[in-house]
């Protein structure tokens, strides 16, 4: 018994699109004069305590929101990273004369949404209701309570996600990339942890909010079915009596490319994949002069549409991915660029290359005209249907107010767009792209992926760092004449003994996962080291079966059922076993004891590798002290390719004198899953006619 292993079907849906009627496709149409578009009227005005209200009419539906904005500096938060972001999610946690569930029930009573975060609040609901929802907004504005309780819930929440994210590639390129692009000690790049996370106190929560939820700080932008005077009656009544005062004001070093490329590298275990970011910082302000021109010259390279460069250069041209992209983000303290990929790893290097190939042509060589008007069509079209949408009227609107932009700054967008030309593209390319000062970060495999780098970086090596973007320390030694076989040992110790397992014939377990915010049911019967039946149901009807009876197994979802493989029933075996690693060779596996890592928490533990051949097939966590099973990183084939699944197990229980992993945290890609098991059966009857194979 090592830990619960769940295959989960992928499902891959292709959508295809046809039109009926015949283009000349090798003819580009001449341009036409940049259409008229009617951005939309809003109106503003101010209340006496310095809150600015921005209000939007639309009367196409009997519907109103309000979106509040707190205006504040970035905040560092140091040690205790995370308190800001969690200050803002216990605003609707409860207020002094309501607790959550009573707040719950009062939005859910109207119909309403509310949410809060740490720059404010949205809600919006049925114009009939906007003064119950603005009577709640007000409550939670001006007495929150932030519940200890809540804290706590949170705060296991968050630890949770955070353990989750320790082995998910892209989470951590998202920490390792804002820690190189802006520096640990800016806002932007530092990074919370679960040791910031645990320091977190209600003070803090407190002293954040009565530092910066200030009037005069804020915007409120009121859209919908709902006049001017109504506007201001409403602001009037519930936000009118909210106090103005002085806020803290930060100002940070700016942070700057790197003198020359530079490659930084967060080791994974046992990944297939190298996800890289390649970025650096842009001084770049929203609504800058050079923003439409660099938003363009941004698209060319990889922004959204299908036909930039980097997509048809490294997906379809070499197949190295399914996707790549770039961005170019403006922001009043510090903008980006960032270009990214999940790729092989054997092309991780040739990728790289071709990443660094696309931005450096796009500053020498000028983009042919059709190319640009290709550009400028997609983004015409993007532009004039997100004007569908109200509230982009009110984003517009804050944008204007917030940055100090010319009131026409919209309503002349498409005009401003179809003057750039490919001076302009090669202009901004020049000035804002920085194909010899990159930050080259990379999440993979460092014995397969880290070497083959070095010779992007200026100073000829690689850099390696910690998922936090902190030292990274390789693993310690394991003592002389540990081998893994002493681990197996220790671990069949701590589950319960060898003698114990070897009397298991037959386990129920009975449970629930928790997916996407979907709560499943999960049962799984096995049977000696040959028989299994797992079935996953929601509402009483089965989504997904796996059943496994001697050398014969299907896997089946939504009815529809498919054999197992010779392989995969034999990998499936190897997870019955309860005594496995004591013969590993009847699997075809081995295993190596690599040493000893250490978590953020200081917990040891003994890092081994289960082998197929000369491949890694997982790596496995035992914690040192208890011997027992802490996580294991895994390889799994899908159609998008290998794909590396993390299992975290959280708690452990005791039934008939085993240990069983009764709380499992999964990450499979962006998919967290939760399984839950309330229940396990030992050495209980159960009939072969369970394990029927479809």
């Amino acid at each position: 018994m090592k830990t619960l292993k769940y295959i989960l079907p992928l499902l891959v849906l292709f959508l295809a699109a046809c039109s009926g009627g015949k283009v000349d496709r090798s003819i580009v149409p001449q341009p036409g004069p940049a259409p008229q578009i009617s951005i939309g009227d809003y109106e503003t005005f101010s209340l006496g305590n310095g809150l600015r209200v921005i209000v939007v009419n639309n009367d196409k539906l009997p519907r109103v929101s309000y979106q509040l904005t707190i205006d504040r500096d970035p905040i560092m938060e140091g040690n205790k990273a995370g308190y800001v972001s969690m200050a803002g999610d216990l605003l609707s946690a409860g207020t002094a004369g309501k607790t959550k569930a009573q707040i719950d029930q009062e939005i859910d009573f109207m119909g309403a949404s509310l949410s809060t975060f740490s720059t404010g609040m949205y809600g919006a609901c049925l114009t009939k209701h906007s003064d119950n929802l603005l009577s709640l907004m007000q409550e939670m504005l001006m007495s929150p309570a932030f519940p200890e309780d809540e804290l706590e819930k949170l705060r296991k929440q968050t630890l949770s996600g955070l353990a989750s994210s320790k082995s998910s590639a892209d989470d951590i390129s998202r920490n390792i990339s804002n820690a190189i692009c802006y520096g640990l000690d800016h806002p932007y790049g530092e990074q919370q942890t679960e040791k910031t996370t645990e320091a977190i106190s209600r003070d803090d929560l407190i002293g954040y909010y009565q530092d910066y939820f200030k009037p005069n700080l804020a915007y409120l932008v009121i859209v919908g079915d709902i006049s001017m005077e109504q506007a201001k009656s409403q602001a009037e009544k519930y936000f009118g009596g909210w106090e103005a005062g002085q806020a803290p004001q930060h100002a940070y070093d700016k942070p700057t490319p790197p003198r020359g490329n530079r490659v930084a590298f967060v080791p994974l275990s046992g990944a297939v994949q190298s996800v890289i970011d390649i970025n650096h910082p842009v001084d770049m302000t929203p609504g800058h002069p050079d923003a439409i021109a660099a938003s363009v010259m941004n698209n060319i390279l990889g922004g959204g549409v299908f036909g930039g460069r980097l997509m048809q250069n490294l997906r379809e041209d070499k197949a190295f991915t399914y996707g790549a992209r770039s961005s170019t983000s403006p922001d009043p303290v510090i903008g980006s660029f960032n270009a990214y990929a999940s790729v092989r790893n054997e092309v991780t290097d040739s990728s790289v290359t071709e990443f660094l190939y696309e931005i450096e042509r796009l500053t020498r060589e000028r983009v042919a005209d059709t190319t640009l008007r290709f550009i400028k069509n997609y983004m015409n079209g993007s532009f004039a249907r997100s004007l569908e949408s109200p509230q982009t009227i009110a984003r517009f609107a804050l944008n204007i107010e917030r940055y100090d932009l010319p009131k026409d700054y919209y309503a002349t967008y498409l005009t401003k767009l179809e003057a750039v030309t490919t001076d302009d593209v090669l202009r901004v390319a020049q000035r804002y792209l920085k194909p010899n000062n990159l930050n080259i970060t990379v999440v993979g495999n460092k014995e397969e992926v880290a070497e083959s780098l070095a010779k992007f970086a200026k100073s000829g090596e690689v850099e390696f760092f910690d998922i936090y973007g902190g030292e990274y320390i390789d693993l310690e030694a394991a003592p002389e004449g540990m081998t893994a076989q002493n681990v197996f040992d220790a671990y069949y110790a701590a589950i319960g003994g060898k003698e114990n397992l070897a009397k298991v014939n037959s386990i129920i377990e009975e449970g629930s996962m928790g997916v996407s915010g979907m709560s499943l049911a999960y049962n799984r019967k096995v049977k000696g080291t040959d028989q299994m039946v797992m079935t996953v149901a929601m509402g009483g009807q089965t989504m997904m079966k796996q059943v496994i009876d001697g050398d014969r197994g299907s896997s089946s979802q939504m009815g529809q059922s498919i054999a197992m493989t010779e392989e995969e029933i034999s990998e499936a075996k190897m997870q019955l076993d309860m005594l496995a690693y004591d013969h590993l060779a009847d699997y075809g596996m081995s295993a190596v004891l690599k040493g000893i890592d250490t978590d953020d928490n200081g917990q040891r533990m003994y890092v081994v590798d289960l082998m197929k051949g000369e491949e890694t097939s997982s790596t496995q966590y035992y914690s040192v002290d208890t011997g027992l099973l802490v996580s294991t990183v895994s390889t799994e084939e899908t159609p998008q390719g290998g794909m590396t699944v993390a299992s975290m197990i959280e708690e452990y229980k005791e039934f008939s004198g085993i240990q069983f992993p009764v709380k499992v945290s999964q990450v499979v890609g962006p998919q967290v899953i939760e399984v839950t098991l309330d229940n396990v059966s030992v050495n209980k009857r159960i009939s072969n006619s369970e394990f029927k194979v479809d």
